[in-house]
């Protein structure tokens, strides 16, 4: 609708998605606001800026073997649970175990690597819970290897969970204008569209996942808040993932606003 041309693709694994707007081979990269505070560790000066956020919510779920209508998170210690070994998602499910009141420590960590390895281990019968973000839990109980019992996102409530980057020079650009109008556009559709609409738009992007599955994962989203309407990353929101990451160790102090996220273009 604003007219521009583009090209979609992965970031290959092993290179972080912000080394592309580094490199010039992209404009505007999916990442998280926490992805800058690797940068400042490093000493970094130029890096990109977070600003418009996807995700306000953490978007994984817990998953058991089979359905359990008491579980609570107390049940996850002592269990084997398969979860990503590092990372924001660890942090996550770090801090959510403290929100929840249970000791993170007492898990019994299956840590096979990224979320194919962790869904590839589930299903081969490691883990009494897994850890994942849809649809990979939808499809595990398409396929009756699974039954959904816990979402993260609640646990922690609304933040910085993943956003759009940019580098500064582009930002000042009126593509930078006209993208960030498509953005919000996508936003308020993906909140007022019923989800068997959006999963016909999206299922070329999920192969091998079956449209019920992405359907009941968008519809999960849509529910949980995930995609709220404004672009910006609140400060609020910021401020939550500076606990995350204050409480877990992964930051020597609580980083300004500024030094990571940028408003939106328009």
């Amino acid at each position: 609708q604003e007219g521009l041309e583009f090209e979609w693709s992965v970031s290959p694994p092993g290179k972080p998605a912000t080394e592309s707007i580094s490199d010039g081979s992209a404009d505007v990269v999916q990442s998280a606001p926490s992805q800058a505070f690797n940068a400042i560790a490093r000493g970094e000066t130029e890096y990109p800026l977070h600003f418009a956020q996807i995700n306000e919510m953490d978007g994984f779920f817990l998953t058991a073997r089979a359905p359990e209508p008491d579980f609570s998170w107390r049940k996850l210690e002592g269990a084997e649970v398969v979860m990503f070994g590092g990372g924001q998602p660890n942090a996550m499910l770090r801090y959510a175990c403290h929100r929840a009141g249970i000791d993170y420590d007492r898990i019994v960590a299956i840590t096979p690597g990224g979320a194919d390895d962790i869904d590839q281990a589930f299903r081969a019968g490691q883990g009494q819970y897994v850890q994942q973000q849809g649809p990979y839990p939808q499809q595990l109980e398409l396929d009756g290897l699974g039954s959904v019992v816990a979402q993260v996102g609640p646990q922690i409530g609304p933040c910085a969970f993943s956003s759009l980057a940019a580098s500064r020079e582009w930002l000042e650009t009126d593509a930078a204008r006209a993208f960030t109008r498509a953005y919000a556009a996508a936003r308020q559709f993906l909140n007022q569209a019923p989800a068997a609409e959006i999963t016909a738009l999206q299922q070329s992007y999920f192969p091998g996942v079956d449209a019920a599955a992405l359907e009941t994962c968008i519809s999960s989203y849509q529910r949980l808040g995930c995609w709220t309407p404004h672009v910006e990353i609140t400060r609020p929101a910021f401020e939550v993932i500076l606990d995350i990451f204050e409480y877990t160790g992964g930051i020597p102090e609580r980083y300004p606003y500024e030094r990571v996220c940028a408003s939106p273009p328009v």
